[in-house]
């Protein structure tokens, strides 16, 4: 006897086949969706906030959504200016100090290691003179290097930096819209699950969302806590550019290792330009190699792992697997990920404990 299908499966196999030619459609369209994405995720930050402003009241008046989204956008791009008119005066401070620094760092370099080397039969002798002749031509043919290197940019790849500048250009816009009609567009989106569903969606949808503000909040945290640990111990250690540089470590280091490495760098530099010996590169060591033990194995697993529900050998585990599956951009999406994943397995292992599957002595 042949199978056949019933109605209910025919529909059911219908829509999952357009669900899996809308996922390719996605993935396929995955450059162009890049703006779309960083919006929707800063419009799911954001709503809350925008709900607050439009809930004031002055004299029975409430501010309208359209201001109070303006007002949100603008506070996000200022605080984004705002970091790099941080990083930009320090590294401008920094490079004409460095070209005279680093080969008096080198002859110090020279007086410690040559003699330790000599005892072993290597003899090096780094010419500090010849260091800083390259430096100066370096730096002062900087300029025209750089020119010729964006004019070669701009012809090789002009169409994709324009392509870059619109995507960045397209994001506040796109956000203003998602945060002007965030609700209507969630409704919208609620009445295409099944009706059947609704119910166990509804709280899938509020559990996930808790275990997402959850996470921010813990993130939010553990940025605080490090930018005044990074200030504070490189303040005792006196570097001169302690605050900015501790905060600079501390608040990006929602970007897994590059906002490490940024700050680590920058502390580097500090550390060549004002000390004469090797200890300030020694202070950075101890301060940066604590502080990365610190908050990889005891801030980001206690204040966000447990915040959303997961062991810190999960922290851990999703971090290096996300790493190694979808590279920067996996270690930077790992934990709500894994949060929204957890509260998937949640429901999959409720589902199957009360199956008769399970149950069936």
């Amino acid at each position: 006897m042949p199978f056949s299908f019933s109605p209910e499966q025919k529909q059911s196999l219908l829509w999952i086949l357009v669900g899996a030619a809308f996922l390719l459609l996605l993935s396929l369209l995955g450059p162009v969706l890049m703006p779309f994405i960083v919006a929707a995720i800063l419009a799911y930050v954001l709503n809350p906030w925008v709900d607050k402003l439009c809930a004031l009241r002055y004299k029975n008046l409430r501010l309208p959504r359209t201001v109070a989204a303006t007002l949100l956008i603008i506070f996000v791009i200022a605080a984004a200016l705002a970091m790099v008119l941080i990083i930009v005066p320090i590294l401008q401070k920094e490079a004409p100090q460095l070209q005279e620094q680093i080969p008096r760092f080198f002859d110090k370099f020279d007086q410690v290691i040559s003699p330790f080397l000599a005892h072993y039969g290597f003899t090096i002798r780094l010419d500090s003179t010849g260091i800083k002749a390259l430096l100066t031509e370096q730096m002062a043919g900087s300029g025209d290097v750089i020119g010729k290197a964006v004019l070669s940019s701009i012809r090789v790849g002009g169409t994709a930096l324009l392509g870059l500048l619109a995507n960045l250009l397209l994001i506040p816009i796109v956000l203003f819209y998602l945060l002007l009609d965030w609700h209507p567009l969630i409704h919208r989106i609620a009445h295409f699950i099944p009706r059947r569903w609704v119910h166990g969606a509804n709280n899938a949808v509020n559990e996930v969302d808790d275990i997402l503000a959850q996470y921010l909040r813990g993130q939010i945290l553990v940025m605080i806590v490090l930018a005044a640990y990074y200030a504070i111990a490189l303040s005792i250690a006196r570097f001169d550019l302690a605050l900015p540089v501790g905060i600079i470590t501390g608040f990006l280091v929602f970007i897994p290792y590059l906002g490490y490495g940024i700050g680590l760098a920058l502390a580097l530099i500090g550390a060549v330009l004002q000390f004469n010996d090797l200890s300030g590169l020694i202070y950075v060591g101890i301060i940066y190699g604590f502080g990365q033990f610190f908050e990889s194995f005891i801030l980001t697993p206690r204040l966000v792992g447990e915040r959303i529900g997961l062991h810190p050998l999960t922290v851990i585990f999703a971090l290096m697997a996300f790493g190694q599956l979808f590279g920067f951009i996996g270690i930077l999406v790992a934990l709500p990920a894994s949060a929204i994943i957890s509260v998937a397995v949640k429901h999959i292992r409720s589902s199957y404990l009360n199956s008769p599957f399970y149950r069936q002595p």
